[in-house]
């Protein structure tokens, strides 16, 4: 398990690059990953940290090692050290995955807008 709290660097990409990198959704592990994500949730907001949006990218190798970006609703939230390492935690063990590697990243900021309509629903915002 790797934790990464360094942002990554996103003024070398070319302008029009989307600034939250797409996920590897056709990977076989990737609805496990995201599963595992679900279990974890946000102390202050009774919502897993998925559907949240706090999850910004599942990437994942051909040899099974996982790379998450994530970000937390706000950059003082009291367990931002904690989180990654819950996430590699709930994702380390999956059957077939090699590696966990959890970025942190506020870049670009988390908003409402980025809840599932799950999330919303949850929370009264539908």
């Amino acid at each position: 398990m790797t934790l990464n709290n360094h942002a990554p660097d996103f003024s070398a990409q070319p302008e029009g690059t989307p600034l939250i990198r797409p996920s590897t959704t056709e990977h076989p592990l990737y609805e496990s990953v995201v599963d595992a994500c679900r279990t974890i949730f946000d102390p202050e907001i009774p919502v897993n940290i998925y559907d949240l949006g706090l999850i910004y990218t599942v990437e994942i190798s051909a040899e099974n090692e996982v790379e998450i970006i994530m970000t937390l609703t706000a950059p003082g939230c009291p367990v931002a050290g904690e989180m990654p390492g819950w996430v590699a935690d709930a994702v380390e063990p999956l059957a077939g995955v090699k590696q966990v590697n959890v970025t942190m990243t506020f870049e670009p900021q988390w908003g409402m807008d980025m809840m599932s309509d799950e999330a919303r629903l949850e929370l009264g915002f539908m």
